[in-house]
């Protein structure tokens, strides 16, 4: 009876522990689940994103970046490429990280126009599409602009004729996107005036030394405006900058009370000297704001041309150009900065741009001797020769603190800006970007511009080239020759 008794609760307890064992393993499923489905969870809500390639096609710049996180509403962005575009991929992964970048402020829509007629067609007739050509559609409250792939890429087709198809030589997608952004977000254009009437370089297309510099310029919401200061009473109220590049004549004694009077309501000017010229007044109103242009010329012994200047200072116009080398081809003097001289006037003035170790300021600068330039260059001080400042009147020295004051960049070389010069270094353009937008206070667009893809290349020397034959023809077959040897041997003994 009692054995009887004692095998039912001996099988009742081995039912028990199946259950608990069932049920921890239950558990620990169930827990693992969730865990899982956290890691997966917050892995998708932060996350990063890198970019190893060596040219960073598709990172965004810094300007893009502050832009994107500027947007109050949604920008939709409908996408009608076709797959036979060269550019496709491109701006649909260049998209990618716009979309990543505005952390939910941009909607991507991607339509084939070729294989989803009637949605294209649906899009075309409501933002009145007029062309074939692959193409994207920026819709932001209500206003819409078209960014067409032929903005965002130059196409070299010189290949199509021997059998090749079409190749992207520069990929400018982020340039297109962002000032179609820019364009819709501001509304109207800002009006930079470019003063005429001193042999200043044209505007017009087809003749301007200037082209890539108005082209860029214009990206950023901005429009050119020529202004004759001898045919106005004042600078028009709609302008809110001046940019005078190159004069070759002096201003008269009624142009300057212009930009004088400019100047005093807050106005904002953008002044690029020929050291060349011949231009006292204009350097007289510079002197009055503790600027004063020098006569000599920059120059490094046993260099050609005036390179490797760097952009310094707290300035917002370089800021974020700090220490970063540049090409300033073309003459260029230097600048004396007294900034305790105009403090009393509530004015401060910073430098922009100075000259690296081993440039000299020559004053005789017409003369070739050769013995003197060396004997000029020994007596070099090492000072930092500056030729590029900013001035601002009655400003705060915190960048956080926006004030409508008087501001004006000076740079001492006006030939860096023609297209011959600049299309050699993109720093210059960026240098311009910022010192504009600085002046028209739009600072959160100061950054750096899209890199252009370069080539990668080796140079190598004639010494280099005879230890890499050795390498190649000696060391690389010797190397395997060994261990054969030895794996021989070991297994012989």
């Amino acid at each position: 009876m009692a054995d009887a008794t004692k095998k039912p609760r001996a099988r009742s307890g081995k039912k028990i522990g199946r259950i608990r064992i069932g049920l921890n393993v239950l558990v620990q499923i169930v827990l693992i689940l969730f865990l899982v489905a956290m890691v997966n969870s917050f892995s998708f809500r932060h996350y990063a994103r890198w970019d190893f390639s060596r040219d960073q096609k598709y990172t965004l710049s810094d300007k893009t970046k502050r832009f994107l996180d500027t947007l109050k509403g949604k920008m939709h962005i409908t996408v009608f490429f076709s797959p036979n575009t060269p550019i496709t991929a491109d701006v649909e992964n260049l998209l990618t990280e716009y979309q990543y970048a505005g952390k939910g402020k941009i909607d991507l829509e991607h339509i084939d126009p070729e294989r989803n007629l009637s949605r294209a067609k649906e899009l075309f007739d409501k933002y009145k599409v007029v062309t074939d050509e692959s193409l994207l559609v920026l819709d932001y409250e209500g206003r819409n602009k078209t960014v067409k792939a032929s903005e965002m890429a130059d196409i070299d087709q010189s290949g199509m004729a021997i059998g090749e198809g079409p190749r992207v030589a520069a990929f400018k997608g982020e340039q297109a996107i962002t000032s179609a952004m820019i364009d819709l977000v501001e509304g109207k254009k800002k009006i930079l005036g470019y003063v005429t009437g001193h042999k200043e370089p044209a505007l017009t297309e087809g003749t301007s030394p200037i082209t890539v510099l108005k082209t860029f310029i214009e990206n950023e919401n901005i429009k050119f405006q020529e202004l004759n200061l001898l045919d106005l009473d004042a600078i028009p109220a709609d302008v809110k900058a001046v940019m005078i590049v190159g004069p070759q004549y002096d201003f008269s004694d009624r142009e300057m009370k212009l930009l004088r009077d400019f100047w005093d309501k807050q106005g904002r000017i953008l002044l690029l000297l020929d050291p060349a010229a011949k231009t006292p007044k204009l350097r007289g109103f510079l002197n009055e704001l503790g600027v004063k242009v020098n006569d000599d010329r920059l120059m490094v012994f046993l260099r050609t041309g005036i390179e490797e200047l760097r952009f310094v200072g707290d300035s917002p116009a370089t800021k974020r150009l700090g220490d970063v080398r540049a090409l300033f081809l073309g003459g260029t003097s230097s600048l004396t900065l007294e900034p305790d001289r105009v403090r009393a006037a509530n004015i401060r003035v910073e430098p922009l741009i100075q000259a690296e170790k081993g440039y000299f300021a020559e004053t005789d600068y017409n003369t070739d001797n050769q013995a003197k330039f060396q004997a000029d260059a020994k007596q070099n001080s090492n000072v930092p020769l500056t030729i590029g400042a900013a001035v601002e009147k009655g400003g705060s020295a915190d960048q956080r603190v926006q004030m409508n004051s008087p501001r004006l960049a000076v740079v001492s070389n006006a030939t860096f800006v023609q297209d011959n010069a600049i299309t050699q270094d993109q720093q210059g353009l960026d240098f311009i970007s910022g010192s504009v937008n600085w002046l028209l206070s739009r600072e959160q667009l100061i950054g750096i511009a899209p890199k252009i893809p370069k080539p990668l290349t080796f140079s190598l020397s004639e010494e280099e080239l005879r230890r890499l034959r050795w390498i190649v023809l000696l060391f690389m077959p010797l190397v395997p020759a060994v261990i054969g040897t030895m794996v021989w041997w070991q297994r012989r003994v």
